[in-house]
């Protein structure tokens, strides 16, 4: 797809995201639903519409080190290391989580952050100027996808917009790792 595809769809993701609502989009691992991950409203629809509990915290994307920075206590250059020092998605848990909805943060207080490296997803965030909700377009409990095909249609009917961009890329994605920092700046791994 050329650039204006993109940068239609970028714009498009980003009124709904602006009023609110939620949408439907490829990102670097599976497809997934987004919102501002400031807005504790847009969050609390993400849980409506894959009907999970709100006590089980979500992943935010970012763009940059630079963006992480500002949403965990966390020092840049740890950041930096952390996000260079893995070859695929990796979200990270980090301790300290600020400036995003209340309903992002887990009950330790830490927020889940991936870097985002995926071209859709980048200029999303940028058009922006914050990070972005993501989290499986599934209901939850069933078998998250990897395939614009294997959406369910009731996940496809609840939200604001469903993104027209890599619907029928074949890729054989799964779920990012998921490592927890611990405060001596050491981490463990929860999900390989």
């Amino acid at each position: 797809m050329n650039d204006d595809k993109l940068k239609k769809e970028v714009l498009k993701s980003a009124e709904v995201i602006r009023k609110g609502g939620v949408i439907l989009y490829p990102t670097d691992t599976i497809w997934g639903l987004g919102c501002d991950a400031r807005n504790k409203k847009a969050v609390d629809k993400i849980f409506l519409i894959k009907r999970r509990t709100a006590f089980k915290s979500l992943i935010i994307l970012a763009e940059s080190v630079e963006r992480i920075a500002h949403y965990v206590n966390t020092d840049p250059e740890l950041i930096r290391d952390l996000t260079e020092g893995f070859d695929k998605p990796t979200t990270i848990i980090y301790p300290g989580g600020r400036n995003v909805a209340k309903n992002v943060i887990a009950s330790d207080g830490t927020v889940a952050v991936r870097l985002a490296r995926h071209r859709f997803c980048e200029a999303l965030i940028k058009e922006l100027d914050h990070p972005i909700i993501s989290t499986s377009a599934n209901i939850s409990g069933d078998p998250p996808p990897s395939l614009f095909s294997q959406i369910s249609e009731e996940i496809k009917e609840n939200v604001g917009y469903v993104v027209d961009w890599e619907r029928y890329a074949m890729k054989d994605i799964k779920p990012s790792t998921v490592i927890k920092l611990r405060d001596d700046g050491m981490y463990d791994v929860l999900r390989p």
